[in-house]
């Protein structure tokens, strides 16, 4: 089961706003979201992994799903779900690691992407960006709202939508046919903490459907 909404706590992004990861994860969590997920793209130095484990400890405090991004073992070790990109192990290789039961997520940018990943053992697939995004270095081509609408028909399993998401255009990508929307700069918009702004996504998503 997803939450309709599912923040992802990138580190460089709460590190160009002065937050501390655990900081930030402890806020996000107390505003009432029910999933997290861990993305570390730099080198996963012991600090990081000491943040990570305080991440996934508090996760289980507030009874919230948490994810590891890309780190299949790291997943294993924190008995955490596994996210995973394009780059990354492939799903059907990640079982191996992390077994039958973890969920897993797959991150796909286009058709030929998500058709593929009919073949892979993933629980849930991602889509995007949906609109233009800061939080990639190299981001891919923009979907778009038609588009993602387009391609919601391909797929049965759980489609999350990333990239570019804000309050204000959320509604619009569940209309299109995403099952939850992935956010990460939005979370640091405006001069709110992040306990506040989660509490906004989580009263703006409280009235939908989970996947």
């Amino acid at each position: 089961m997803l939450p309709k909404f599912y923040p992802i706590l990138d580190t460089e992004i709460a590190a160009r706003h002065g937050v501390d990861p655990v900081t930030a994860a402890a806020q996000i969590l107390e505003g009432g979201a029910k999933i997290l997920q861990f993305r570390h793209k730099g080198f996963f130095s012991r600090d990081v992994f000491a943040q990570l484990e305080r991440v996934a400890e508090l996760c289980r405090e507030a009874d919230a799903m948490f994810v590891v991004n890309d780190r299949a073992d790291l997943a294993t070790l924190t008995g955490a779900a596994l996210h995973l990109g394009q780059d990354d192990l492939p799903p059907s290789a990640a079982r191996k690691v992390v077994g039958a039961a973890t969920l897993i997520g797959f991150s796909t940018h286009n058709e030929r992407q998500l058709r593929a990943a009919a073949a892979e053992p993933a629980d849930y697939l991602a889509l995007g960006p949906i609109f233009g995004t800061g939080s990639k270095h190299n981001p891919d081509p923009v979907v778009g709202i038609d588009e993602l609408r387009r391609l919601r028909a391909l797929t049965k399993r759980p489609l999350v939508a990333i990239g570019g998401i804000t309050r204000a255009n959320a509604q619009a990508v569940l209309a299109a046919g995403a099952d939850a929307v992935a956010i990460i700069g939005d979370l640091f918009a405006g001069p709110a903490h992040l306990r506040a702004q989660t509490q906004e996504w989580v009263a703006l998503t409280r009235d939908t459907q989970n996947v």
